[in-house]
């Protein structure tokens, strides 16, 4: 998160709307948004919760039934609702692939 509220400006630059989605409840969500950029008072995007339903990352199939918790993962999803580039792990908290897609979305 802290890697997207530094490249934010990028993002918002390729016309790229940034948001998280976690299975954290809002109370929690609004305490590691101003946790993760105090000086800001939170991040400069949207944090959504999926925390009672947990229907969106049981849809995008990131959801561990077993443990109870949504993992990570960036997906870049067009204007028509297409995903176009996922990534999952320790790899998508780097803003950089999903810039990448973005821009390259952008060209299109």
């Amino acid at each position: 998160m802290k890697a997207y509220q530094a490249d934010i400006a990028k993002f918002t630059g390729a016309d790229t709307q940034v948001f998280g989605i976690s299975v954290d409840s809002v109370p929690a969500l609004k305490h590691w948004s101003e946790e993760l950029a105090p000086e800001t008072k939170g991040l400069n995007f949207p944090l959504l919760s999926d925390f009672k339903q947990r229907k969106t990352v049981k849809d995008y199939g990131v959801f561990n039934d077993a443990q109870g918790f949504g993992m990570r993962a960036t997906f870049v999803i067009d204007k028509e609702g297409v995903i176009r580039h996922v990534e999952e792990g320790g790899t998508a908290v780097d803003p950089s692939a999903a810039f990448q897609a973005c821009n390259m979305l952008k060209k299109k």
